[in-house]
């Protein structure tokens, strides 16, 4: 059952968890963990009580810790359950710690996905403990704005590096990569054709599914131009063509065909994905923005339906300059796993929409990003300067990862990016100054314990980056040095918000790498940070994180 929760200004919601929390034990207890796609019995709970904030803050500072305050109130009749064990997520082992010596370069796709951090959001608002494998940290790192500047060299991208030490761990820094994606005024933006495909098979037909999917793509077709084309499909046991290039002033029209879509049958995607890349060929605009938008709980039955068999039907299909971008919707039966794969697969982006806030800031806010690609094929490269860092690890991005020799290979498939976007990603980085110990440990038999050999460079690392143009697929690389003069004892608040958000995401992925940190940690973090939306929201989050655990 949901929860009652009053989001409190930063100015009482500091004070309150700050104060709080010292005294709160953590009576933590390491998630149970979903491996793949298998299905798994889950200890099974019960969890049933509505939870007023408000009255228990109010309750907290009336009564003494002693006389039965915040320490001693019950949040939970009984231990918070998981979700249904038919929620699929695919599980990554994390990428461990490198030595530059032996793999000086570290190399991965470009991933500008959020659906992780509003899937897991939507967990922890319902009162769920989170499944191990449906954190992506990179994906948390991702959701929020870092103010990364506009390039100004004619490249797609900024490229932003900053260095501070690292919260949880004070013997290592924290190394982020950020790139900030040239922005593209709305009136300049190329002429779209978008294919809606929806799932309106049975499984659909709760409110926080088919209903909400109609919402979001009618906000998104409140912004669309005479220029745009809009057809919508559907599909259950079979696929059906709603609306046929419409023109994306016709409101009225598109609003009226969503409105007409129904939720029942089976769930045959692969004919649905089949129709709308024929309607995406047929009404393709060259030079345009030519996208199939699919949304979907991802529970397909009929025809192609496991991961591997879409993937291969969505690879046939992405080389003729149609993308596809996924939007999950539900729970209880939500199939994570697959629908990251096919966005992925389909050159698109992947989103979780929980709310109609968050199709707002998808569809509408972030249009441009979430419609209009800029760069396709990004891949990033770092190599480290093995006289100057120890060992390195990439937090996250672990299903992303590429070989070194991939970077310059135009064949190898990479993410895409689209205009205003940012990708940030997060090293953990071990200077090779930092005494005889490896990863803090105290070695004995160490060759530490000779001088590091000086190969005369003083950068700590080098930023690389390959793409291709959208339309031209001219290729692109920039590369660009970094030291300690990007290091500061006092970062700014877009790298602490990086790593508090990195630091919440392994705490609930149960990460090896995440040392002694809890939730307390993440909420003194942000709680020194200005207040937004999205901040006080991870701040909630983290709370409620808290209590569950």
């Amino acid at each position: 059952m949901k929860r009652t929760r009053k989001i409190m200004a930063l100015s009482s919601a500091c004070i309150i968890m700050a104060s709080a929390l010292t005294s709160c034990g953590d009576g933590a207890e390491a998630p149970y963990n979903y491996h793949d796609t298998s299905s798994s019995s889950a200890d099974s709970y019960s969890y049933s009580e509505s939870y007023d904030y408000e009255t228990a803050d109010e309750e907290y500072y009336g009564e003494t810790e002693e006389e039965g305050g915040w320490n001693d109130y019950s949040y939970w009749e009984e231990e918070p359950e998981y979700p249904s064990p038919n929620e699929e997520y695919h599980g990554y082992e994390e990428s461990g710690f490198k030595d530059p010596k032996v793999e000086p370069l570290s190399t991965f796709s470009a991933d500008v996905d959020t659906a992780s951090y509003t899937n897991v959001r939507r967990l922890l608002m319902d009162g769920m403990k989170v499944p191990e494998d449906s954190v992506r940290v990179e994906e948390f790192i991702n959701y929020f704005d870092y103010d990364y500047p506009q390039p100004t060299d004619g490249h797609a991208f900024s490229r932003n590096v900053e260095i501070a030490d690292c919260p949880w761990n004070m013997d290592h820094k924290l190394i982020r990569v950020g790139l900030q994606g040239q922005e593209i005024d709305k009136s300049e933006a190329p002429a779209s054709n978008l294919i809606f495909l929806i799932d309106s098979s049975g499984s659909m037909s709760s409110s926080d599914k088919l209903p909400l999917v109609q919402q979001a793509f009618a906000m998104l077709s409140s912004q669309l131009s005479k220029n745009d084309r809009i057809s919508i499909v559907t599909y259950a046991g079979s696929s059906e063509v709603v609306l046929k290039g419409a023109k994306g002033s016709d409101t009225d029209e598109i609003i009226e065909a969503l409105d007409s879509i129904i939720a029942s049958g089976g769930t045959n995607g692969e004919g649905g994905i089949e129709t709308a890349y024929a309607l995406a060929e047929e009404y393709f605009i060259k030079g345009g923005n030519n996208r199939v938008i699919l949304a979907t709980d991802g529970d397909l039955n009929i025809g192609a339906s496991s991961e591997d068999e879409l993937t291969r039907l969505i690879e046939t299909k992405r080389d003729n300059g149609i993308y596809l971008s996924v939007l999950g919707f539900g729970t209880g039966n939500y199939k994570d796993a697959r629908m990251e794969a096919v966005a992925d697969c389909g050159n698109g982006n992947y989103s979780y929409i929980d709310s109609v806030e968050e199709a707002e800031r998808v569809l509408v806010k972030e249009m441009s990003g979430t419609l209009y690609t800029i760069a396709k094929d990004v891949k990033i490269q770092v190599e480290f300067n093995p006289s100057q860092v120890r060992s390195y690890r990439l937090i996250g991005y672990d299903n992303r990862l590429m070989e070194a020799e991939d970077f310059l290979d135009d064949t190898k498939d990479a993410g895409e990016v689209g205009a205003g976007h940012s990708v940030t990603a997060l090293y953990e980085v071990e200077l090779a100054n930092s005494g005889n110990t490896y990863h803090g440990v105290e070695l004995e038999f160490a060759p530490q314990t000779e001088p590091v050999e000086d190969n005369g460079r003083s950068e700590l690392c080098k930023v690389s980056v390959n793409y291709k143009t959208p339309v031209k697929e001219t290729n692109m690389s920039t590369s660009e040095l970094f030291g300690m003069e990007s290091y500061s004892s006092s970062p700014s608040d877009s790298m602490k918000l990086a790593g508090a958000a990195a630091e919440f995401a392994m705490i609930l992925r149960n990460s090896q790498y995440v040392g002694n940190a809890d939730y307390k940690d993440v909420i003194e973090a942000l709680s020194t940070l200005d207040p937004d939306e999205k901040l006080m929201e991870l701040l909630e989050l983290a709370d409620i994180a808290h209590e569950i655990y």
